[in-house]
């Protein structure tokens, strides 16, 4: 096909084709004399028809450059996604990422205040869900607020949890119990209670560690409990193979969030020497690799523990 000129001295936006050369074995004759043009898909006869055609097509992208205000074309346009965790941290960035790619979240928090603040920083397309993940009447009550406000979920993000130091020798039950029923029997249910809304190909992303390769002194609970969610996704992903929906888990490494920044300058220095480009990232480089897992641009990613972490947990 021969190019389209657009004569840069007319305002009006203005087409000049020129007649395209077809080759010998495509020109069938009118019963007028004149050659006949034909495509499989736009079934073009005649010159006027390829001319038409383009015009249309030009028309629809020059209009596609001036949407309505407040359109939004992302890769998650009409999803509905459920972030659990989602008030604070790592979750709420990749939450206000989902949104600005067209999705409707929900996203959950313990603390009123800090879940109310979230959804006026996302600003549209959010409904928050104040529970503990951990608590089966909380998780209940969340996918109720989801069947009720949007009838299905395209896309699980569970986030929820957090780690506290305790060495072997120092190890309590209280210890132990809150690590692993927030993690892994938080992990579990808010799969297993999000499924009956689930469509089909969709994405469950939950958060890792790279403490569950690294073997840090202290953190030995935590790095159990998010091993098991690597557990979890290999064992979950043959189970819903069937609908097509992936699992895949998000392991970050160190991030400047508002809980590194309350570390010390020594002790910051040496987790950025232990990244090999010497610094911490950064929560949207997080949320960039979250919204990947979330979208169909990863439909061929299933099952991976994904390392996050400049290069930290490779050397």
């Amino acid at each position: 096909m021969t190019d389209m000129l657009l004569p840069s001295s007319v305002t009006t936006p203005t087409l000049l084709f020129l007649e395209p050369r077809v080759p010998a074995q495509l020109k069938v004759q009118h019963s007028s004399g004149r050659p006949s043009f034909w495509t499989n898909r736009q079934k073009i006869r005649t010159p006027e028809q390829f001319s038409s055609t383009a015009k249309e097509l030009y028309s629809t992208v020059l209009n596609a450059r001036h949407l309505p205000k407040g359109v939004i074309m992302g890769k998650l346009e009409g999803k509905v996604a459920v972030i659990t965790g989602g008030s604070s941290g790592l979750a709420l960035e990749s939450a206000k990422r989902f949104v600005e790619e067209g999705a409707y979240v929900f996203i959950t928090g313990r603390r009123q205040e800090a879940l109310d603040e979230a959804v006026k920083l996302i600003g549209r397309n959010v409904t928050g869900v104040r529970g503990d993940a951990s608590n089966l009447d909380d998780l209940d009550r969340l996918f109720d607020t989801v069947k009720r406000e949007k009838g299905k979920i395209d896309v699980l993000f569970a986030s929820a949890g957090k780690g506290e130091a305790a060495k072997l020798g120092e190890i309590t039950e209280q210890h132990f119990d809150a690590g692993f029923d927030l993690i892994v029997r938080g992990t579990l249910f808010t799969v297993q209670k999000a499924l009956p809304l689930f469509n089909d190909g969709g994405s469950i992303i939950m958060i890792g560690s790279v403490a569950s390769v690294k073997g840090f002194p202290g953190f030995g609970v935590y790095a159990a409990s998010k091993a098991a969610l690597r557990s979890f996704a290999r064992t979950w992903l043959n189970e819903l193979k069937g609908r097509k929906i992936r699992v895949n888990v998000l392991s970050p490494g160190q991030v400047d969030t508002a809980d590194s920044q309350r570390l010390d300058k020594e002790t910051r220095e040496m987790f950025e020497s232990l990244i090999p480009r010497g610094k911490m990232g950064r929560p949207e480089e997080i949320a960039a690799v979250a919204l990947f897992l979330a979208s169909d641009d990863s439909s061929f990613v299933n099952g991976v523990d994904l390392a996050v972490d400049g290069g930290f947990s490779a050397i």
